[in-house]
């Protein structure tokens, strides 16, 4: 995958047509084409049909998820004291105008703390976070070993405290926690492409900033700093909760009890479901998604990226009477990991491992020609624990579609990263082959892309790239002389990509140790269990499951990561309760649930792939 994030996504907004949400003072403060989750389930289509369904949720019952300021400020003022935390991104001040207003109608007076008054100055935050950051224009910085209580004066944090000539106590926003109030707290959280979004519309900033600044800085600051202390923040403060909403709205609200959510996500862990994905432009984006993909935007430029399955991410949608809540994946790995990830809980921990992702090039262009750092690396220099191993499955594509893969035999590598110095210094294009190979790409096959390997996915393919989580270290070497959205070049990382290329993959060895070999390991009457082997070095494997009507699984306990690669629909059947799936959909069934069945609702065969840890893996 490309490094999306760091380059391109994060600034193309100006030169395409952007949908912008404001308030009443017309105040921009979303910047997206994608639309907003609505805060009810408006009709019936917008949940279920025949098509990949793009807001996929999960029904707790009656009276779990409550809508409107109101409700949340008639709780409050029946508590008379409470602590209103939460993520980074939300619109705190917001918040704050709204609650106060229903308390002032309801006839009670308030005393409001704000954290943001509490902070360390701006300067001593900077100079604090500057060496997880790198230098200015250094693509990736390091995981920070900060706590959120570090961004606090601790003597302002000590005159927080409770007013009693006041009805009502509240303090409000991020850390207000830390101020070690005795009362309930409520907990705003926001999914991480609205806090993207945010950014983009410069309308948000980083922990402790008072201005914005380009969206590629704030997103490595928020990558590698904030989202670090905020999401063990997250995990501190859980047995604290009491309520958790969704901050993703600008004048609404949705609201739930931590119990009930809690419940919810038992429920989830030992069943099948899905994420919400969310979709990206990009330079050399695609149309495929657009066709196939009914309930996007059409109004997009093209779509490079679905975040099929990219759990720091990704959301988890809930659903009650009507009313929608989200809520960070996070949440159903804090409270269930261990039914989730099974005999692996005790290596991943609350991370999950594996990601699904979509890459469009169809009518788009190519890749970058790029690799991805090793472990040691990626540990020692970027401060991640796991690294970015891919494969790419072949879920379409054309006649003339390539993947580049490996080396030429006859790689010298002096030579190839002389073209690519030249290249980038005079802006000369490159015989890509003459250095890398290429293979056609054919529908339903793996190719196997550990770390440290070249690659690239041509035009005219629709990947999904089947992947350890890591989502941002990608070291592009060559990039077709292609600009971004915004007629700029991408970053190229010449230099981090020659301290991981492996050179010794070249030749026969890529075509032998590169491609999966399939072979049908199992088999029914109806059905074929298909092994598509990954690399020694990979963690994770894949089959595919080949049926015409129906075939049961066991988990094994190992949690399964699946995708409709071939066929209309299908369910997947636990406990005698049926959950529908389309082409396309990712889905997870954890661990937990030991046994379920496939069935197959469309008239050819159905493939579903699989993905999974390993037995026997070392990280």
């Amino acid at each position: 995958m490309t490094d999306k994030h760091m380059t391109e996504v994060l600034g193309n907004k100006e030169n395409s047509k952007t949908q912008m949400n404001g308030n009443t003072d017309g105040h921009i403060w979303r910047n997206s084409t994608q639309p907003l989750l609505p805060v009810n389930v408006l009709t019936e289509e917008e949940s279920t049909g025949k098509n990949y369904n793009t807001v996929p949720f999960h029904s707790l019952g009656d009276s779990k998820i409550f809508s409107g300021y109101i409700s949340l400020a008639q709780w409050i003022i029946e508590q008379q004291t409470v602590v209103i935390d939460g993520y980074g991104g939300v619109f705190f001040d917001n918040i704050q105008q709204h609650i106060h207003a229903e308390i002032e109608k309801s006839g009670y007076t308030v005393a409001w703390q704000r954290t943001s008054d509490l902070l360390k100055s701006e300067a001593d935050i900077e100079a604090m976070v500057k060496p997880f950051l790198g230098g200015t224009d250094d693509v990736w910085g390091f995981k920070t070993s900060l706590s959120l209580n570090d961004f606090f004066d601790q003597d302002r944090l000590a005159t927080a405290v409770i007013n009693p000539n006041r009805d009502i106590n509240i303090i409000i926003g991020t850390g207000a926690s830390l101020a070690g109030w005795n009362a309930p707290v409520v907990y705003f959280d926001i999914p991480k492409n609205e806090i993207q979004y945010r950014m983009r519309a410069k309308s948000i900033s980083n922990l402790g900033k008072s201005g914005t600044e380009r969206s590629f800085n704030m997103y490595k600051r928020f990558y590698f700093v904030d989202w670090v202390v905020l999401n063990a923040h997250k995990e501190e403060l859980l047995q604290r909760m009491v309520i958790v909403a969704d901050g993703q709205h600008f004048d609404e609200v949705t609201w739930m009890f931590k119990e009930d959510l809690a419940e919810g996500l038992k429920k989830l862990s030992e069943t099948v479901f899905r994420v919400r994905p969310w979709f990206e432009r990009g330079s050399w984006g695609g149309q495929w998604m657009k066709k196939h993909i009914s309930r996007l935007n059409n109004e997009e430029v093209n779509y490079a990226w679905s975040f099929e399955l990219i759990t720091p991410e990704n959301g988890l949608l809930f659903e009650s009477e009507g009313n929608l809540l989200e809520v960070s994946f996070d949440f159903l790995m804090l409270f269930r990991h261990q039914a989730v990830l099974g005999k692996h809980a005790a290596q991943f921990g609350t991370y999950f491992p594996i990601r699904f992702d979509f890459l469009d090039t169809y009518d788009g262009g190519n890749l970058s020609i790029q690799c991805h750092p090793s472990r040691k690396y990626i540990k020692e220099q970027f401060g991640e624990e796991i690294t970015q191993d891919e494969t790419y499955y072949i879920l379409d594509c054309r006649d003339d579609a390539k993947v580049y893969l490996g080396f030429q035999e006859d790689i010298d590598p002096a030579s190839f990263k002389q073209a690519l110095e030249e290249s980038q210094a005079e802006n000369m294009p490159i015989e890509v082959e003459k250095f890398v190979q290429s293979f056609q790409s054919r529908k339903h096959a793996l190719y196997l892309i550990p770390n440290g390997t070249v690659h690239s996915s041509g035009i005219n393919n629709m990947v999904l790239e089947i992947s350890a989580t890591p989502y941002i270290f990608t070291f592009k070497m060559y990039d077709w002389l292609s600009l971004d959205l915004n007629g700029n070049p991408r970053p190229i990382n010449i230099n981090h990509a020659f301290n991981n290329l492996r050179f010794e993959r070249k030749g026969k060895v890529v075509s032998e140790e590169h491609i999966s070999k399939e072979r049908v390991i199992e088999s029914g009457m109806d059905w074929e269990l298909i092994h598509l082997p990954t690399h020694r070095d990979h963690f994770y494997d894949v089959q595919r499951v080949e049926f015409d009507t129906e075939v049961e699984i066991d988990t094994h306990n190992v949690c399964h990561v699946l995708m409709l690669v071939e066929g209309s629909s299908i369910s997947v059947r636990i406990n005698e309760e049926d959950t529908h799936f389309n082409y396309a959909e990712t889905f997870i069934v954890p661990a937990a649930t030991e046994r379920y069945t496939l069935i197959n609702h469309g008239h050819g065969r159905a493939r579903v792939i699989k993905s999974f840890v390993k037995d026997s893996f070392e990280l």
